[in-house]
């Protein structure tokens, strides 16, 4: 696979006393560690990060468990943010388990060691009698998930057809140096307000999908070699009434070809994305896109459905591929927005970001 373009070093850094040195609720505040020079846990009025408790994983038998789903069980029920995180650090290893994060537990930050370092992996898919929604090897529905430092795998496999690595249905959900890696169906954001920066997405057929309302900032998006006579659609947005808030802003991301599909010798053609529902939304803003996409940018789902009812729209990108005069004609398409226009697709206005992302300590750009 294809690595991360310039980005510093992925690891969390030593313990301190055998905890992370975090603030915890109730006491005083102590040093904690930096992510490549970059503190990471400390949210924009320069204040530490609360926490309830800290859990470690490791598979060695050296931490407090041995298994994530072990950790989960210790995880309190609370619906207030000013409770603290209950942070679960999972050291290295490949962890073989199916996760599910109930509605219960909320604000949970699970933190690994790296990227192709913690790695959570599982192979369930439809063509294995698992609906899209249960084929998922990580989901989660409490509000205020956190993950950083972390590899989310579907291992099924193209032939098995839809195969969800990671499914967010989590309110205020946020997903910080993360891989998805997968092939049909690689990340399922389900529902509600969900942030991604810094992540690595693989995939194949509408590997990015589901009605969240979702920002992914400095994102490296890499389409796979699919099937034989399959082309890639890198997203399909499920938005099915247009007075929902929901959507795709991709903003100042990458679009490469994984290794995969960048040393085949076949004619893959790859869309930025086709509607799955009837008011699709996704907008691209100040990405690059590399010169695998097809000229024409987008794709139809069946026939002329949703071409006049979808908003697709394109904003200030570049790369060989970036250029909008060749593409669709649908009614529904908007090849050149304003700067006022796709002010509407940043973190600021169209997930409320300033008001949750600061409590998670993840690095994001507000506007354009």
């Amino acid at each position: 696979m294809s690595m991360p373009v310039s980005y510093a070093p992925r690891t969390l850094g030593a313990f301190v006393n055998g905890r992370f040195p975090f603030k915890k609720a109730g006491q005083g505040s102590t040093n904690f560690e930096k992510l490549g020079g970059r503190k990471l846990l400390q949210d924009g009025g320069g204040d530490y990060i609360v926490v309830s408790n800290i859990v470690i994983v490791s598979q060695d038998g050296t931490g407090d468990f041995s298994t994530i789903n072990e950790a989960l069980s210790m995880a309190p029920n609370k619906t207030l943010a000013s409770a603290g995180y209950f942070v679960i650090y999972v050291t290295a290893g490949v962890y073989e388990e199916y996760v599910s994060i109930p509605k219960n537990n909320k604000y949970v930050m699970m933190i690994g060691d790296g990227i192709n370092q913690t790695v959570i992996t599982g192979n369930r898919s439809v063509a294995d009698g698992f609906t899209t929604f249960n084929s998922a090897t990580f989901a989660v529905v409490g509000d205020g998930f956190v993950a950083v430092n972390i590899t989310f795998r579907n291992t099924a496999g193209g032939a098995n057809h839809q195969a969800v690595a990671m499914r967010s249905g989590a309110d205020l959900s946020t997903f910080y140096s993360c891989s998805f890696e997968g092939y049909q169906d690689t990340l399922y954001t389900h529902s509600n307000r969900q942030f991604y920066t810094e992540c690595d997405i693989y995939g194949t057929v509408d590997f990015i999908f589901g009605n969240a309302a979702a920002v992914l900032q400095d994102c490296n998006i890499y389409p796979r070699l699919p099937l034989s006579g399959q082309f890639n659609a890198i997203t399909a947005q499920g938005r099915t009434d247009i007075n929902q808030n929901t959507g795709y802003s991709i903003q100042n991301c990458n679009i490469r070809a994984a290794d995969d599909l960048a040393s085949s010798s076949g004619s893959t053609q790859t869309y930025l994305g086709r509607p799955w529902k009837l008011y699709s939304r996704t907008v691209y803003m100040q990405s690059f896109m590399d010169s695998l996409i097809n000229s024409l940018g987008w794709h139809e789902w069946s026939g002329t459905f949703a071409l006049d009812t979808l908003y697709y729209a394109e904003y200030s990108n570049t790369g060989p591929k970036s250029d909008t005069s060749g593409r669709v004609t649908w009614t529904g398409y908007r090849p050149s927005l304003n700067e006022t226009e796709a002010a509407a697709f940043t973190v600021t206005n169209f997930i409320s970001g300033d008001d949750w992302l600061p409590l998670t300590g993840v690095p994001y750009s507000s506007g354009l």
